[in-house]
């Protein structure tokens, strides 16, 4: 049922609308109401089509904004950065040494982490706030932070680039722990274990 809700939005002139939202009675469960809509040109508006409810089943964080959106998406395993925390490997990342510029090399940190995240996660997340990043990397060596593999990778060669040593201490993904979902509309989303979608009927 997912697949139809959202190709009803995902169509050129089809339009969602995120109606309501409220936590459930089970602990970490969220569920909200969409309604499916179509741009009909021969009265410049928008026709309903039909109504659905969303549950979202071990929900680990959320940002929900109601009104209209124009897509949505599934994503799973390490598809979306918002995932990376949750489904990638844990690591430290270390380095040794100075950089000839310490500006540039934070600055080149800051795009690194932007590039990896866009808009879905902000700095200083995953990084070392014990004191300011200049003191950080000027120390001769530290920890930069522990974050998911994936901006650890990126921000890796961006020390090496800065002629520093570093070293990456990878963690273990608990086994039992599963593999969490993101259900994106626009700028809105929902990270959780699953989601369940059931028509109420056409409006």
């Amino acid at each position: 049922m997912i697949q139809q809700l959202m190709d009803e939005v995902n169509t050129e002139q089809g339009y969602g609308v995120f109606l309501m939202a409220q936590m459930d009675s089970a602990p970490d469960t969220l569920q909200f109401i969409i309604a499916t809509t179509e741009f009909d040109e021969t009265v410049n508006g928008l026709r309903d089509k039909h109504r659905y409810i969303v549950r979202c089943i071990g929900v680990q964080e959320h940002q929900i904004m109601l009104g209209m959106f124009k897509h949505i998406r599934l994503h799973q395993k390490e598809e979306h950065p918002l995932l990376y925390q949750y489904n990638t490997t844990p690591v430290g990342l270390f380095f040794r040494g100075n950089p000839t510029n310490v500006n540039e090399l934070i600055l080149d940190v800051f795009q690194g982490y932007a590039s990896t995240f866009g808009q879905w996660r902000h700095i200083p997340d995953y990084l070392n706030v014990s004191k300011p990043l200049v003191d950080v990397f000027s120390s001769g060596g530290d920890l930069v932070g522990e974050m998911p593999k994936p901006l650890a990778d990126r921000l890796d060669k961006i020390l090496k680039h800065h002629q520093l040593e570093t070293k990456i201490i990878e963690g273990e993904r608990h086994k039992e722990m599963p593999y969490m979902k993101a259900l994106l509309l626009d700028e809105s989303y929902v990270v959780a274990i699953d989601f369940s979608v059931d028509k109420l009927g056409k409006v």
